[in-house]
Order: structure tokens, then C-alpha cells, then sequence
């Protein structure tokens, strides 16, 4: 089972949400997949046991074989080469590592060769297993990491991914062939708006979703109001509480500093497993 948290925004408590899940249903796998800004580990405080690179691959030119002829900027769909009357230029950051110019060159004059973009850990804590992974600062390509870590999904276990916020490539990747999405808002004008980006993604990925208002006492109703609309259910709903701040801000989960909402995050998970079926 797979169940991704999501949000069209940061700062809604989407990351809370997935640690607090995941503690409260015990042996399962939490990957953080929001690579840019992990920080899951922050509160989950695992016993990290591996650290892995991951590589994308990028074009070398070997000059002595080279015309020059342009073949390789020309085929190169994110303008990672310029090719000039005696030189050829790689943007190593533009590259997708696709292969095109090496498959098209015809002097046979590129190869591949990896560029090491960030890592991947593993850890644990207690019967939760921990993966993360890190983009390097200065890096712009999140999505071979993501994918890096979903490849280490146990498909015995139920996995909870902390996607990165947003309707961007990163945050696509991560929830794609998800049983099931929990999207984390605010009822704020900025929140629905965002809700309501993220949405149409789940509905264009043909994943199931519901949504969870975070400090849903506070803002207004128009986010319940265009859920009802849309026949989104809505999962759960946690009010503003000074004590969840005070909570979070000293990196301690909510069920940890306020016991009564283990039975609430366990009956999320009811709700989301009752939904799969």
C-alpha cells in the first residue's frame, strides 16, 4: 500500500500529517520524497545505516572526433548544448541525461558519464523504516532522486511519502501510482487556490484522494464549501491549537505531545484503508 501526503502550498503541515501517520500506525516505511527541503528525519530521528549517491548521466565530448556539425544542440530538447564553429558547450545543470545527442551524434564523438546530483539514506526507528534523499545545493533536477526513492518502496509494507508541496514535476513524480493521496490544505484563499491546482493534477493522474484541513478553525468555508462541490470528502480536519505549535517547534510529533491524537491519526488511516478497498 501507498499513500502519499501532498499540498499545493508549503507551510500546511503536510510533513506533520506523514509523521504523525505514520508513528500512529506503527511498522511501516516513511519516504521523504520533498528532496529540495527534507526534514522528516527532523522529527522522526532515525538511525540512519546507508547513504548512497545518485547519479544522472551527462555528455562528454570528445573533441578529436568532433566537425562541429551542431547535430547534438540541435536535437537537444532543454538547450543543455551549444554547439559553436570550433567548440561545443554543456550545460551540465540542463541536462536531463536523455541520451539524445549521444544516440544522434554522428561522429560517435559523445559519451555518457555520471554527475553525481545528491543521495539517497535508510535508517530506522524502532519498526518504522526511514528513506530519504537530499538534491544537492545549486541542483535544479529533483525527480531522478524521487524516483530513486520510490524505488526502495516495499510493496509488503504500507509506505507513506512526503511529497514536496506544489503541482510541480517533483511533487508528480512522487504521488504517481499511489493507492491513495491525503492533500493537506488551510482554509485560506491561498490554500484553495493551491487545493484546487492540486486536485486537477490527482484527477488527471487517476489517483484517489481526500483532503485534510490543517488549523480549520481558522480562515473561512470556502474550502469545505467547493469540496462539497466537488464531492471531495474531507478526511479529517485538525483545529488551530497553540500547543501543536509548541509541539512542532520543538521537533515532537503531535501524537507524542498529545497522546489523544493517536486514535485520531488511527482512524485516518481506517478511513484511507476503508476508501482503497
Amino acid at each position: 500500500m501507498i499513500i502519499s501526503i501532498a499540498s499545493g502550498k508549503g507551510g500546511t503541515g503536510k510533513t506533520t500529517i506523514a509523521i504523525n501517520l505514520a508513528l500512529a500506525i506503527g511498522k511501516v516505511h516513511l519516504l521523504d520524497c520533498d528532496v529540495e527541503e527534507p526534514n522528516s528525519h527532523i522529527f522522526i530521528k532515525p538511525q540512519i545505516n546507508s547513504k548512497a549517491p545518485v547519479y544522472i548521466s551527462v555528455p562528454e565530448i570528445d573533441k578529436s572526433k568532433c566537425d562541429f556539425c551542431g547535430k547534438c544542440s540541435e536535437v537537444c530538447a532543454y538547450k543543455a548544448i551549444a554547439a559553436l564553429k570550433t567548440d561545443v558547450l554543456i550545460f551540465k545543470e540542463l541536462c536531463h541525461g536523455c541520451g539524445a545527442c549521444e544516440y544522434f551524434c554522428p561522429q560517435k564523438a559523445i559519451k555518457e558519464v555520471n554527475r553525481n546530483i545528491g543521495f539517497i539514506e535508510t535508517g530506522e526507528k524502532g519498526n518504522l523504516l526511514f528513506t530519504g534523499g537530499k538534491l544537492n545545493i545549486g541542483e535544479a533536477m529533483a525527480s531522478p532522486i524521487i524516483k530513486e526513492v520510490k524505488n526502495r518502496v516495499k510493496p509488503e509494507m504500507i509506505n507513506i511519502i512526503d511529497a514536496p508541496p506544489g503541482t510541480s514535476c517533483s511533487m508528480i513524480e512522487s504521488v504517481s501510482n499511489s493507492d491513495f493521496c491525503v492533500l493537506v490544505t488551510e482554509p485560506t484563499p491561498f490554500g484553495l487556490n493551491d487545493m484546487i491546482l492540486s486536485v486537477e493534477v490527482l484527477r488527471k493522474l487517476n489517483v484517489p484522494f481526500g483532503v485534510l484541513i490543517n488549523r480549520s478553525d481558522l480562515g473561512d468555508d470556502k474550502t469545505v464549501e467547493y469540496c462539497e462541490n466537488e464531492n471531495i470528502p474531507i478526511i479529517m480536519k485538525i483545529p488551530f491549537a497553540k500547543n501543536i505549535a509548541k509541539a512542532y517547534s520543538q521537533g515532537k510529533p503531535i501524537i507524542e505531545a498529545l497522546p489523544e491524537y493517536r486514535k485520531k491519526f488511527i482512524a485516518l488511516y481506517e478511513n484511507i484503508k476503508e476508501r482503497i478497498k
